[in-house]
């Protein structure tokens, strides 16, 4: 007998032993859209660490025919990659050397939403890859790229399933991966942000079969909570939409809550046809995984007029007050909040006051009394009412020009837009914006890069007379962003259509009015009379031009913005004193900054040797539990791993095309990678066509 047990000791010592070292062992796969259900960018991989980041090298290319804008933040999953073209193509990589193993979708069809990555589900056996194209969610088997033909219909699902008959005709499409729990697939959707926006309904489907399982109303149905903060049957109402998630959702999967932050009411901009306070737009909601049903909610903007959407999906962590574990969820803002709850009953973990706005407003409209403001932390980024009038940019050659600009703009804080020009800083794309923070969930503490760029709001009166010709009908749904003179404003990311007849045919234009093309939503509900007339008025041929007039006479947003303008100098800068972005690291245990520095270089001045003044950016960061702060999304185009716990840059490298898009980090068979998809093209820098992995030589 003891010699029975002196063989079985060491046999159960090993054994223990083993079990220790596979519990220990770091996650390889980067199986999650942004890292994890809890949308923390973090990873445990350690090979790649402090001390030889800055050795890292090439380990392989992927390139792709077609060339554009790529925000995937792609997925690992047992050595297999799984990404997006920027044609919207899904396909599956060896993730040691980035062979493609299969590659899905039309190559002729382009199309022209960005995409920011797949979700991937299984059940043990069954393993799933689920993307968007267009308006239809796709259901692909992992192995093969093959539909699957019990999904939906023949492998799609069309995303407008389970909306009111309101949206049938309306613009859906989906640009960030849906969130995977269990059986059920929870979408976001992206939707016009004009008063021809379809409802923003949160919807549930069975991943299997792509029926619909529930539906959140985020314009709520009369009995329902937050009815009364709309006008009578505004879920109903064709000239009131959205309210809706783009931005992606987390989950706490042992409690079985999503975290599902909305954005603005459609018009974005105008909001007298639906007065009050407008829940569930602007809002952190906590619902039910299971069954949809609301737990509790927090609006960050009421009656939202500025486009306040909460870009990002909220940040699961938990975090440490008096001595005691908290677990709770910090939601980022493009104002430059940080909002910070308790993960289980939405009280507030930071102090919040309501403070008090201006409401004088445009005739018809009627402006929310306070807004709130987190006490902690402090806003990572600039506010408009805090700009002075010598914050100017030292580098511009039209200083006194730009002083005047904001010398004669409105400046205070949540200002009701005006016709003669308000200040929007941040500005509409953020603070911070869809890439996300990364954040140390077990230390509480957050990663952010935030943009700076300040832009203008300036409304302008529409006629409601009725307008007639193919001149008319452009400056109706297209000069606002394209310009009154097809001139388009590169640096504001609008190109310019006086010379696409040059380059492109009209099916291409037919196609991107129906579609839409990056910050473009589509206008499907044009009829095809309204769309043919612009597409020959863009393509100079007036032959086939027919003279439809445009009737306005029930127009129901009497004032629309202008544009989407960036505040810049006459060479093209940003028109505000530098930093034109910033990177932060924020301790939610206290509400304290560890450290907070300019992020990135401005091409044109670094050309002459300025530097650290920040640069636009778009795409976030990783965290490593070693110390790594990885992030591309900066305009310059260089990759850089800071120290996250001082701030300090170890390693920066050019990659082939600015990245704006979350790296993925992952092992496989021993050996570390970081990959980041560089497709350029955003912001007027130029195109790009690759995925790039680095690896220690």
């Amino acid at each position: 007998m003891k010699g029975k047990i002196a063989i079985f000791l060491p046999i159960l010592f090993l054994f223990i032993g083993i079990s220790a070292f596979i519990s220990e062992r770091p996650i390889e796969d980067w199986s999650e859209y942004l890292g994890g259900l809890d949308r923390n960018h973090f990873s445990k991989l350690n090979q790649i660490n402090l001390k030889n980041a800055h050795q890292l090298k090439i380990a392989w290319t992927y390139s792709m025919p077609d060339s554009g804008q790529m925000q995937s933040n792609p997925l690992v999953v047992q050595g297999v990659l799984y990404g997006i073209s920027s044609n919207v193509q899904a396909f599956a990589l060896d993730a040691a050397t980035g062979k493609e193993i299969w590659r899905f979708g039309d190559p002729l069809k382009h199309w022209s939403a960005t995409n920011r990555g797949v979700s991937y589900w299984t059940n043990g056996q069954e393993k799933r890859i689920l993307f968007t194209a267009g308006s239809n969610l796709w259901a692909l088997d992992a192995a093969t790229g093959k539909p699957i033909v019990g999904f939906g219909d023949q492998g799609k699902l069309d995303l407008h399933t389970g909306l009111p008959a309101i949206a049938k005709d309306k613009f859906v499409i989906s640009n960030t991966p849906g969130t995977i729990f269990e059986n059920l697939i929870i979408m976001p959707v992206r939707l016009s942000e004009g008063a021809d926006a379809a409802p923003g309904d949160i919807r549930a489907f069975d991943v299997r079969t792509g029926k619909l399982v529930w539906s959140f109303h985020t314009i709520p149905y009369p009995g329902e909570y937050g009815y009364e903060t709309w006008p009578k049957d505004a879920y109903k109402n064709e000239y009131v939409g959205a309210a809706n998630n783009w931005a992606g959702m987390a989950v706490d999967p042992k409690r079985g809550i999503i975290y599902v932050p909305t954005g603005s009411a459609g018009y974005d901009f105008w909001g007298g046809n639906r007065k009050g306070k407008n829940l569930f737009a602007n809002c952190l909601l906590a619902l039910d995984i299971r069954s949809g049903k609301r737990l509790w909610h927090f609006q960050t903007t009421h009656h939202d007029l500025w486009d306040r959407d909460l870009p990002a999906p909220p940040n699961l962590i938990t975090i440490t007050r008096n001595g005691k574990k908290i677990d709770a969820v910090a939601q980022i803002t493009k104002q430059g909040y940080v909002f910070v709850f308790d993960r289980v009953t939405g009280k507030p973990l930071f102090p919040i006051v309501e403070r008090k706005v201006s409401t004088k407003a445009l005739p018809g409209e009627k402006p929310w009394k306070t807004q709130p403001m987190p006490l902690l932390p402090a806003p990572y980024a600039r506010q408009s009412d805090q700009l002075k009038i010598t914050d100017i940019n030292p580098y511009s050659k039209n200083p006194a020009e730009l002083k005047k600009a904001i010398q004669e703009m409105k400046r205070a804080w949540y200002f009701p837009p005006t016709e003669t020009g308000t200040m929007i800083l941040p500005g509409f794309d953020g603070g911070g914006e869809w890439g996300g923070a990364g954040a140390d969930p077990d230390k509480g503490i957050i990663y952010i890069n935030s943009n700076e760029m300040a832009r203008t709001q300036i409304m302008k009166k529409e006629k409601i007379t009725p307008k007639k010709g193919a001149s008319a009908t452009f400056q109706t749904y297209c000069a606002s962003c394209h310009g009154e003179n097809l001139e388009g404003n590169i640096k504001s990311g609008f190109p310019a259509l006086a010379q696409i007849y040059k380059t492109r045919n009209k099916a291409f234009i037919l196609n991107i009015i129906n579609q839409g093309k990056g910050m473009m939503p589509g206008f499907p509900q044009l009829s095809q009379e309204i769309k043919n007339q612009l597409s020959s008025f863009l393509m100079k041929d007036a032959q086939d031009e027919k003279d439809v007039v445009i009737d306005l006479s029930k127009n129901k947003i009497p004032y629309k913005m202008t544009g989407y303008i960036k505040f810049l100098d006459s060479t093209g800068l940003p028109g505000i004193s530098p930093p034109w972005s910033t990177l932060n690291a924020i301790d939610l245990n206290s509400g304290k900054y560890l450290w907070k520095i300019p992020f990135g270089d401005e091409p044109d001045l670094a050309k002459i040797g300025i530097h650290n003044t920040g640069a636009e950016n778009y795409g976030g960061p990783i965290i490593t539990e070693n110390g790594l702060l990885i992030i591309g999304a900066a305009k310059d185009g260089k990759m850089r791993i800071y120290n996250r716990h001082t701030g300090k840059l170890i390693f920066e490298t050019q990659l082939p095309a600015a990245a704006f898009a979350t790296p993925s980090t992952y092992q496989v068979a021993g050996k570390q990678y970081i990959v980041i998809a560089c497709g350029g093209t955003k912001l007027g820098v130029p195109k790009g066509n690759s995925y790039v992995a680095y690896a220690l030589p």
